[in-house]
């Protein structure tokens, strides 16, 4: 079956130099009807917004490709993800990877059950394409956060994970301890945790039980004793792309109602204006430019926060 498009040749050549590696196949919204494809967009609206979009994205891109940290003694900015397992860690990390590749990647595995697949505590390096350099981000991956002890992560692994002590790849079958062949004893301030994001199911938020409230609570408690930043994670989003409008200013204002994003902000102390929504990818083959950007300016502004941690070191 044909698929015709409203699109000139010349236009769709444009289209396709200016989306790079974007498949042009979701510029089209098709109907199918009695087995013949008719239509696919009644107007330029929805082509306009990844037109758009591809445009933030390339700035967002630019911009995080020329980032330093703004201290000298730091070379590579250390983002530690934590969270219940199935809530989008792992798959944050891979869109990430997949958004600076330039097509979707999936090297830290993921899980949608509540049993913990990342055994192992992961520091993952961030690279500009296949054969460019390493950017000056780290994103760290750890086990699930669960709400009976014993389970997932242990929360009293955190503070040294925070400052520092644990290497990557490191697979803990029982608490860390500094008796540890390992354990980083004197680790400097490039090796710590510079911000930590919670990270969230959307859709879960008030099925929460309140002995997982209460682990995030105790987590809360340790990360608030070490001085780390700290922002929210809101994945798995089916609707972003209501708030990608205009010129992307207001990509900090989640679409899901302010009163539940209020609650889980008050009830995990995050302020809400470093509360974010993300989609990531998870099942998909082809990039997609609205979901590019708001996975980078998430990115940017966890690196924002690690930076005011910097500013407000003694």
């Amino acid at each position: 079956m044909a698929v015709t498009t409203r699109l000139t040749w010349s236009e769709e050549k444009g289209l396709q130099k200016m989306l790079g590696n974007v498949s042009l196949r979701l510029l089209y919204k098709s109907s199918v009807h009695d087995s013949n494809i008719s239509g696919i967009e009644d107007d330029m609206n929805y082509i306009s917004q990844i037109t758009r979009a591809t445009k933030h994205r390339n700035l967002l891109l630019a911009e995080l490709r020329a980032y330093k940290p703004c201290v000298d003694f730091i070379s590579e900015v250390r983002i530690l993800l934590l969270g219940p397992s199935g809530s989008g860690k792992s798959s944050f990390i891979n869109s990430v990877k997949s958004v600076f590749r330039g097509r979707v990647t999936h090297q830290a595995t993921v899980t949608s059950d509540v049993t913990s697949i990342t055994g192992q505590y992961r520091i993952y390096p961030i690279k500009d394409g296949k054969d460019g350099k390493y950017l000056p981000f780290r994103l760290c991956d750890s086990m699930g956060l669960h709400e009976k002890e014993g389970v997932g992560l242990c929360v009293d692994d955190i503070p040294y994970i925070l400052k520092g002590c644990v290497p990557d790849r490191l697979s803990p079958s029982k608490p860390i301890t500094p008796n540890h062949p390992t354990f980083i004893s004197s680790p400097s301030l490039k090796d710590r945790i510079h911000c930590v994001a919670y990270v969230l199911d959307i859709n879960s938020i008030n099925d929460l039980s309140s002995k997982m409230v209460a682990k995030f609570k105790q987590v809360q408690k340790e990360v608030l004793s070490c001085g780390t930043a700290c922002v929210l994670l809101l994945t798995k989003a089916t609707n972003c792309s209501e708030f990608l409008q205009d010129n992307f200013l207001n990509m900090d204002k989640p679409m899901t109602s302010q009163s539940q994003i209020m609650h889980v902000s008050k009830m995990l102390n995050v302020p809400i204006y470093n509360t974010f929504v993300v989609e990531n990818y998870t099942s998909e083959w082809e990039l997609d430019p609205l979901k590019d950007t708001q996975i980078l300016f998430v990115l940017r502004q966890m690196l924002r926060v690690a930076e005011d941690f910097f500013e407000d070191l003694p």
